[in-house]
């Protein structure tokens, strides 16, 4: 499935096949945390997180791997949308704040475990606080 249709079935509780999903509600947030690709931070390629693994990461959002929010809570959540934009793929703000530490507003849809985001504003942008080059050095070379 198309990601944009992907992330607008997630959003509105539709099922992959189309069938109505149970009804997902949102949640208005603020989530503070890190910015990582899921793919590394699942996996733990490549220290997956801080500025050991930024531009790696970077290289991920532009390629359309997934991008969350790792908070402060412990908790991942699934980035769907920024600041109104309608894909998370390649998104120029995404992009740029990948692995910096961020405070969003935002409206949480959970399902099946899993936290989606449709962040509604980046209220506070630190960026790369995390840095693990100090002790991994610079990935990849």
């Amino acid at each position: 499935m198309h990601r944009k249709l992907m992330a607008v079935a997630v959003a509105l509780g539709i099922g992959v096949w189309g069938f109505a999903a149970e009804a997902a509600s949102p949640k208005r947030v603020k989530v503070s945390g890190e910015i990582v690709d899921t793919w590394c931070y699942l996996t733990e390629i490549m220290f997956a997180k801080g500025s050991a693994h930024h531009k790696c990461a970077i290289w991920c959002a532009v390629g359309g791997v997934p991008v969350s929010i790792k908070g402060n809570d412990g908790k991942v959540y699934m980035v769907l949308r920024v600041e109104g934009d309608d894909t998370s793929v390649a998104n120029p703000k995404i992009v740029s704040i990948q692995s910096h530490e961020v405070t969003v507003d935002g409206d949480l849809y959970v399902r099946d475990g899993v936290n989606y985001l449709l962040v509604n504003k980046v209220a506070d942008d630190k960026g790369v606080i995390n840095l693990t080059h100090k002790k991994h050095g610079v990935v990849p070379f």
